[in-house]
């Protein structure tokens, strides 16, 4: 029996709702595995995995959540406080990552180690420096007026769409960490594919939430 459109609508709506439940307890709860695996404080070292994961598990993706109207955190409240919780989220992301980069950088200087050799080292450098970029990038929506010829709706699409690419870029840095020695000396088996489902699984809900943001513009144009 084909499926009403009520029904599709409903069904659509609740599969949004659980993926995204999903994407928060993934973004809690990659960065918490990583602080027990790491053992902060442990070495110089071990901060860099707990900084990287809290800046691009936990913190960007709730910054991008904030704004999905199914599982947003905050959704009851104004766009107005959204927004001001998203920079807020978005500037801590920032400086745990550079603190990460910072740390890292240092730890190879005092074991003599190179400095970017591995496509982890430069695919984080990238995804730092990016996402750096796009928090200045985003001084240009609470100023809109800086581009004349550019109106605020294709400001926040652009704004969007180059945040997601940054967050990708955070995610395949996760990644291409899990791969490294330390990882994978620690986290062996079936537990190390897991590991590497979390960044996936936040990358889908994202990315599903800028489609969908991107298609509303699209249909509010006709």
């Amino acid at each position: 029996m084909a499926l009403t459109a009520e029904t599709e609508s409903r069904l659509y709506r609740s599969l949004r709702v659980a993926s995204g439940a999903a994407a928060h307890l993934v973004a809690l709860g990659f960065p918490a595995a990583v602080a027990v695996l790491a053992r902060p404080g442990s070495s110089l070292f071990s901060w860099h995995p707990l900084l990287m994961a809290l800046a691009f598990s936990f913190l960007m993706t709730e910054a991008l959540l904030i704004f999905s109207p199914e599982t947003s955190l905050l959704r009851s409240f104004s766009r107005k406080v959204r927004v001001r919780v998203h920079w807020a989220l978005q500037l801590l992301a920032l400086l745990c990552a550079l603190l990460g980069l910072g740390i890292i950088t240092y730890n190879k200087h005092l074991n003599g180690k190179g400095h970017f050799v591995t496509w982890h080292g430069l695919t984080g450098l990238l995804a730092v420096l990016y996402a750096g970029g796009q928090c200045a990038g985003g001084v240009l929506l609470l100023y809109p007026k800086l581009m004349k010829n550019w109106t605020l709706a294709k400001l926040k699409l652009y704004h969007a769409t180059s945040g997601l690419v940054g967050y990708l870029l955070g995610c395949a840095s996760l990644m291409l960490g899990m791969c490294s020695l330390w990882f994978t000396t620690t986290v062996t088996g079936a537990s190390w594919y897991l590991a590497m489902l979390c960044p996936l699984v936040t990358s889908l809900v994202i990315m599903n939430q800028v489609s969908n943001a991107y298609l509303y513009r699209k249909r509010s144009q006709h």
